[in-house]
């Protein structure tokens, strides 16, 4: 009962906490819309997940123009080593020669395990989130592309608190829900509904609540993604 307690004030506080910084983003990048224009390839930060979410984003990544968006950087959560072979295998697929390459792989710390409780998970969180700040600031990304899995909170959260300080303002957040996600959005999703730039659905159902729960915020949905 207690940790419950502690539980949702620490995310009442967070909360509000998001929906202040919000604020103070949208007023602090009025009338800049239209100066940062796109020169050249976007330096892309791809974050995967395990089993369905991985192979999910790299349906998506296959379509990618990989003239377009390059370098590309994945993050995959420590101890994942399905995901890494699965990487390389699309880069290598799309291009052989190895000097031609643009891509680099890294690794954070989960933010929550399988079946780990939320309440421990907010220590967890709080460590991927310290570990995915050397990792955003180094890359400086000027895209992020993810679909829900746990590591792209603490990434998200980094990326959106530099664009706020004006560390990295060129970063652009791609929040795309998994296809499985039907009538609810992931857990993920509705933490990062409201830091991201475009938030995509693959359910107009879902579309709609997702639109009434960000209330300004714009939700698209193109459909089915993956295959």
């Amino acid at each position: 009962m207690i940790q419950e307690l502690v539980l949702a004030a620490i995310g009442a506080i967070l909360l509000r906490l998001v929906y202040l910084l919000v604020v103070i983003r949208r007023n602090a990048s009025a009338g800049l819309q239209g100066v940062l224009k796109r020169k050249g390839p976007a330096r892309t930060m791809i974050v995967m997940g395990s089993g369905g979410h991985t192979a999910e984003m790299l349906q998506i990544v296959e379509r990618l123009d990989f003239a377009r968006y390059a370098p590309r950087q994945y993050v995959i959560a420590a101890a994942d080593k399905t995901s890494v072979v699965k990487v390389i295998d699309v880069e290598v697929h799309r291009e052989p020669d190895m000097s031609k390459q643009q891509y680099e792989i890294v690794t954070i710390s989960r933010s929550r395990h399988v079946q780990q409780s939320y309440f421990s998970s907010i220590f967890t969180t709080l460590t991927a989130i310290f570990n995915s700040v050397p990792v955003v600031l180094r890359y400086r990304p000027d895209l992020i592309l993810t679909n829900g899995p746990g590591t792209c909170v603490p990434i998200c959260v980094v990326a959106f608190l530099a664009k706020l300080f004006w560390i990295n303002r060129s970063c652009r957040i791609v929040f795309v829900e998994s296809f499985c996600r039907v009538k609810s959005l992931s857990l993920s999703g509705k933490i990062l509904l409201w830091i991201t730039d475009l938030f995509v659905v693959q359910w107009p159902g879902l579309a709609k609540q997702a639109n009434g729960s960000a209330t300004s915020r714009k939700v698209e949905c193109f459909g089915r993604l993956s295959s």
